[in-house]
């Protein structure tokens, strides 16, 4: 997975209806603090938790830098889409041994109460690093490298 491809998008959203371009897929309509936001939820959509997503849900969806919308109404084709509580900042990238993100945007210092799982739900008990990682996280210090104790993590 390039995470480098990939934008992250955060809204609520407003509708889910089933797409008239994608074969069973369905388009999101998102709204974000900017603009509004189609995305195309496909049967190859990453959705954590298999949650069954709903109109007033505040999500992130990460899609393709480079899949941009030919028309007015095309949506962007979601990669992995995930539910936020109001609080929850969430990141997608690769984490080297050290826990740093490869772009050094965040660092991670995990806790005994940080939940760690694969991609299926189930314990991951190895170090976490030289891996993509979701991470979900409340604050972050104000250092160079930012850092956070992660909430939670999802290992690719």
């Amino acid at each position: 997975m390039d995470c480098e491809q990939l934008k992250l998008c955060v809204g609520i959203i407003l509708n889910i209806m089933p797409s008239t371009l994608i074969c069973g897929a369905h388009t999101i309509t998102l709204q974000t603090e900017t603009e509004d936001l189609c995305v195309h939820l496909t049967p190859q959509t990453y959705v954590v938790s298999c949650l069954q997503l709903r109109p007033g849900m505040r999500i992130a969806v990460f899609h393709r830098r480079d899949a941009l919308p030919e028309e007015q109404h095309s949506a962007y084709p979601a990669y992995l889409i995930s539910t936020l509580e109001s609080t929850d900042h969430i990141v997608l990238e690769h984490f080297d041994q050290t826990l740093t993100a490869s772009n050094h945007s965040l660092r991670l210092n995990i806790s005994p109460q940080t939940d760690i799982q694969t991609a299926n739900g189930q314990r991951f008990t190895c170090h976490p690093g030289n891996r993509t990682l979701l991470v979900y996280y409340t604050s972050v210090t104000k250092s160079e490298t930012p850092q956070c104790c992660p909430n939670k993590i999802i290992v690719f």
